[in-house]
This record gives structure tokens, C-alpha cells and sequence, in this order.
């Protein structure tokens, strides 16, 4: 499989513990990152990540194979206010923001974490803004660079901790 046989569309409610179990997977897989005994309320929220659509301007896209599986999400926000992180960042104006992308660890290398930030990316557009935001951690330098040769670059501004874990803010200008 490879990156043209995807789709990308909004996740279905029946697929919402199939996400929930992958984000949790690919996250407690990341090394140094903290682990579920470390944070259970934080993994907690990443398997009921379906959830968070009930939020206003909240999607939860999904990376399809041509053989119905989901294989990779990510939570986008076309209005920060319910970004739902840490630090600053609702309270920025006049953007959208994304954040919890997974892609399964055996699809990696494929393009499916770069499909779906390019949809985010089409998203925030289409919603009429002319930034985007993510975060992300030490543990996830591989999402970095990919982040960085989509023209992302580190924002400082937004930066908090999860508990011990540092957690870095990135800014798109679109």
C-alpha cells in the first residue's frame, strides 16, 4: 500500500475505538515518552478520542487503506478555543490547529502522516485562516522533520509541560 491508495475523510462513530486504539498504541510506543502508568488520564483521553468531534469546529480525520482499514488519524480544529492542550494556544485568534496524529506503526514511511497534515492543511484554508498550529515532543523528532519540510517552524510562544514532558509548538503561516 501506498500513499495514492488512501482516502482521507471524516472518521465514522463506528470507527472510534479503532482510532482511539491506535493512538494509543503509536503513543505508548514513542520512546521517552511518559507511559500509561505515568499518565493515565492523558491515555484515557486518547482512546475516547472520537469523542472530542463533539466539540464545535472539531474533525476527526481518518486515513483509509483500499482495504477499509483505518490505518492512520488525526484531531483537527478549524477554531483553537477547543484545541484542548496545555499552554496558550486557545487562546489564539483567527487559526486552526491540529494535534494526536497516529499512523500505524506498521504503515510508516508511506506518506499517511504527511497526507493528513496536508488535509489539515487544506482544511484551514478552506476555513479562511492564515495559521496553523501543532505541538509535539521529543519523542516524535521523525513527525518534526516532517512537519519542517512542510514549511512548519518552531513557536516557542506556545510551548508548555505535560507533567515532566516538555511539549514544543510549531507554526504554519498558510
Amino acid at each position: 500500500m501506498n500513499a495514492q491508495g488512501l482516502k482521507i475523510r471524516n472518521a465514522q462513530d463506528k470507527e472510534f475505538e479503532s482510532v482511539g486504539k491506535l493512538t494509543v498504541n503509536v503513543y505508548s510506543q514513542l520512546e521517552g515518552f511518559p507511559k500509561e502508568s505515568e499518565q493515565p488520564d492523558y491515555y484515557k483521553m486518547l482512546l475516547q478520542v472520537g469523542k472530542g468531534i463533539e466539540k464545535e469546529n472539531t474533525e476527526l480525520l481518518v486515513a483509509i487503506s483500499d482495504d477499509a482499514k483505518v490505518v492512520g488519524a488525526v484531531e483537527y480544529f478549524s477554531n483553537l478555543k477547543n484545541y484542548g492542550s496545555g499552554g496558550t494556544i486557545s487562546e489564539i485568534k483567527n487559526a486552526s490547529g491540529f494535534r494526536l496524529l497516529a499512523v500505524d506503526p506498521q504503515q510508516r514511511g508511506k506518506g499517511i502522516g504527511k497526507l493528513l497534515t496536508k488535509a489539515c492543511i487544506e482544511r484551514a484554508k478552506k476555513h479562511g485562516q492564515h495559521q496553523l498550529f501543532i505541538h509535539s515532543t521529543e519523542s516524535m523528532k521523525i513527525a518534526w522533520g516532517m512537519y519542517e519540510k512542510l514549511g512548519f517552524t518552531r513557536y516557542p510562544a506556545i510551548d508548555f509541560a505535560q507533567g515532566d514532558l516538555p511539549v514544543f509548538g510549531f507554526k504554519l503561516h498558510i
